[in-house]
């Protein structure tokens, strides 16, 4: 990856690193100038008085999977890293293991996320599967009681592009959705302010079907931990709508339907023989559809603004407007510092992993009047958003 360092230390190193980031944390819930026609920041949401999402600061900084630019996903560490740099939400990804346990991984096939190929005593666990369709060969969570895979460790998932994030290989095991509400409870505590979550279920289709369902395990652990209301500190998330639905009857708190490309279609619409695809869903009648049991989207930014056939930037879709006109937040994914992950016109230089210009197309982004952004690299997305409410 690039040189930037200064972004890779733990916040606390440098005071006046602290002190920068604490002002994007109070600044990004000031009132933000976007493009003609785009309300201001304390119209939209971010002061509201339930106690509820819409007193998030706007735009609301999402650390994608925790710091994952800094540490491995979905590890303690990255989402303590991601807490100190003052980042609003931290993203939780949930399958099950063999024995019905909630574990925090962007996929239940483990094999570039963890240590397990290392671990000789499960070579026989290796297999390949279809998941949503796909055909994978490797480990996964299914296949792997809790206490198995406690003995495994995280890794970084890119190492061709994070090679400064594999400095913390092996130092992390992979944790359990109730350790981290734990972990957000103590954190709380110690800040005197909610620690706030987004937890996705991962392929709720596939799952249900080997009888591992997601959400009855997830309103269940919800309700233990007091995190079962409509105010409740954390969303919940998904690309399957119907996982969304089914949430929206266990419990209150607010649900955000996950929209990959136009042309997709969710899994659980190809199993039921539903023929609609995403560019159904973000029509007028479609977000309708949405907003009768979710509270918001989250999008792939190519839905907010297209790039063209030179991968630059084009003019942003009326999706923003729409999704408000329907009373919904707007999530996009996902933001990252790297060249490789960038529009092209806010690349430089030649270097895939070197940094580009992320605060410019942070800027785009922000000025279509989206509510909030899922990153990788959250203080970065922070100080963007403090730059934009002050325009």
């Amino acid at each position: 990856m690039a040189t930037q360092e200064s972004g890779r230390r733990e916040t606390g190193t440098s005071p006046g690193r602290r002190a920068v980031l604490g002002a994007a944390v109070l600044g990004a819930g000031a009132a933000a100038v976007g493009a003609p026609g785009v309300a201001r920041a304390g119209e939209r949401h971010g002061h509201g008085h339930g106690g509820g999402y819409r007193d998030l600061p706007v735009p609301t900084v999402v650390a994608h999977r925790g710091a994952s630019g800094y540490r491995p996903e979905h590890t303690l560490g990255s989402y303590q890293l991601a807490l100190d740099m003052g980042a609003h939400v931290i993203e939780q990804d949930v399958v099950p293991t063999k024995d019905g346990h909630l574990v925090c991984r962007h996929e239940n096939d483990i094999t570039g996320t963890t240590d397990v190929a290392a671990h000789p005593e499960f070579a026989g666990r290796r297999t390949t599967k279809s998941v949503d369709g796909v055909k994978l060969t490797g480990w996964f969570t299914e296949d792997f009681t809790l206490a198995e895979l406690k003995t495994l460790r995280a890794k970084e998932r890119i190492p061709g592009t994070r090679q400064h994030n594999t400095l913390y290989d092996g130092r992390w095991q992979v944790p359990t959705l109730e350790e981290v509400f734990r972990w957000a409870e103590k954190e709380g505590r110690r800040r005197g302010r909610r620690v706030w979550l987004h937890i996705e279920t991962k392929h709720p289709t596939y799952f249900r079907g080997l009888g591992l369902g997601l959400e009855e395990r997830l309103a269940k652990l919800l309700r233990r931990y007091d995190r079962h209301h409509r105010h409740s500190p954390n969303f919940l998330q998904s690309f399957e709508p119907s996982s969304i639905q089914r949430l929206h009857k266990l419990v209150g708190a607010p649900g955000v339907v996950l929209l990959s490309s136009a042309s997709s279609r969710p899994w659980d619409f190809v199993q039921a023989g539903d023929p609609r695809t995403v560019a159904d869903l973000v029509k007028p009648e479609g977000l309708r559809w949405l907003a009768s049991y979710a509270k918001g989207i989250g999008p792939t930014l190519d839905l907010i603004i297209p790039k063209g056939p030179d991968g630059r930037l084009q003019e942003p879709t009326t999706l923003v407007r729409d999704a408000h006109a329907k009373g919904l937040l707007l999530h996009p994914y996902t933001m990252r510092n790297e060249n490789t992950f960038l529009p092209a016109d806010f690349k430089k230089g030649t270097d895939p992993n070197a940094y580009g210009d992320v605060f410019g197309a942070l800027k785009a982004y922000f000025a279509t009047g989206i509510d909030g952004i899922f990153s990788d690299n959250p203080d970065t997305a922070l100080l963007a958003a403090a730059d934009f409410s002050d325009d």
